[in-house]
């Protein structure tokens, strides 16, 4: 089945008090709707309502509804508890699914897929995966832009999480909803990929025919840098909204474009900070998402073109022996974050990037102002 599209308006939350959207969420349940975890709660759900985890919010995007609790924050990660309702189905038919929605250090929220690693060091699983071969041997690597949620409902998120001055502390959370894997496995399981398989195996939902929108002609060469003709931003009527946020990372305010490629058939979010301007990888403007809350189609792109505009490279001492990490290309790492040290200014590299250079000339400005130009 092909897919629909739709260019929409960011959502915003739905005007009720926190005492409403609670009740809804109750009624259904008690109308028959029935919860699904799939962390240390699956066997009984009830722990997370007991558990204080009730919804206090809701956002509504196509035929997809999502009940938020309010912020809350671990060593590692501000997240929801979020509940998913796939389709206005009856309640007695309907299934709500518990989800963590986390913000990524590029600024992007975020569906984890699952928690993997040992108990008191795990990390959050990102999605779908592809197979590398080195050295005669295949690796798994995450393909992270697959949790990205839907661009329209970033600016809500956000702005639902600066509602709280101080988010509760949890370190129950994520374990009870999230499903751990066993060992250090990278990929998801079928229940996040199935859907994205079933959506690509009908050729006219793949975007640009499952190929890049964008390539580097030459490796480690940003101005080398091409879009396929119909994917590049559109700098002059194709900007949709303009939106701010703050960010301690980014030192301040940090303006959100998000954008419609020339020939209307995906999106791009552009974050313009004091610093840094970067690229959150584009995304379909399909209408079906997942129990996940993600698309089931995306875009598919080079890596190089969304780095964050602080990414990981450091030394990891963690290992035996030590492994340098770096997700920055090769010779364009800058200074170490004064808030995150073992995150680079991509700066370098970035602003090498003739999208980004054609992005400061036409919508900020020559100098970097955060101006839309008229």
């Amino acid at each position: 089945m092909r897919i629909p599209t739709e260019i929409v308006p960011s959502v915003t939350p739905e005007g009720k008090s926190p005492g409403r959207v609670q009740r809804e969420f109750m009624d259904l349940l008690a109308a028959g709707a029935t919860l699904h975890v799939a962390g240390e709660a699956r066997k009984q759900p009830s722990r997370l309502l007991e558990g204080g985890y009730l919804p206090r919010f809701k956002l509504k995007l196509f035929d997809t509804t999502f009940y938020l609790t309010s912020l809350r924050q671990n060593p590692d990660l501000r997240f929801f508890v979020a509940y998913i309702r796939q389709r206005d189905l009856p309640p007695a038919r309907s299934r709500l699914y518990a989800h963590i929605f986390y913000k990524d250090v590029s600024l992007v929220w975020r569906s984890a897929s699952h928690l993997a690693g040992p108990i008191d060091n795990y990390w959050v699983g990102k999605g779908d995966f592809s197979i590398t071969v080195e050295n005669g041997c295949e690796f798994a690597h995450s393909r992270e832009e697959t949790t990205d949620l839907p661009f329209e409902l970033q600016v809500a998120l956000d702005g639902l999480s600066r509602r709280v001055r101080r988010p509760h502390f949890d370190e129950r959370a994520v374990r009870l909803v999230l499903r751990r894997a066993a060992g250090n496995r990278v990929e998801a399981y079928g229940d996040f990929i199935a859907p994205r398989r079933q959506a690509a195996a009908e050729p006219r939902n793949r975007i640009n025919g499952g190929r890049p929108v964008a390539r580097f002609r030459r490796r480690l060469e940003p101005g080398s840098l091409v879009f396929t003709k119909g994917f590049e931003p559109d700098f002059s009527d194709g900007i949709l909204e303009t939106t701010v946020s703050r960010s301690v990372l980014y030192g301040g305010d940090v303006r959100r474009f998000r954008i419609l490629s020339s020939n209307r058939q995906i999106q791009y979010l552009f974050f313009a900070a004091r610093q840094q301007i970067w690229i959150i990888p584009p995304q379909a403007l399909t209408t079906e998402l997942s129990r996940f809350g993600v698309r089931t189609i995306d875009v598919t792109a080079p890596d190089n073109l969304c780095v964050p505009g602080y990414e990981y490279h450091f030394m990891d001492q963690s290992e035996d022996p030590p492994v340098f990490v770096s997700q920055i290309p090769a010779g364009f790492a800058g200074s170490p974050s004064a808030q995150d040290p073992s995150r680079a200014d991509a700066s370098s590299w970035l602003e090498s990037l003739p999208i980004v250079q054609e992005f400061r000339r036409k919508v900020v400005g020559r100098r970097g102002s955060l101006r839309l130009q008229k």
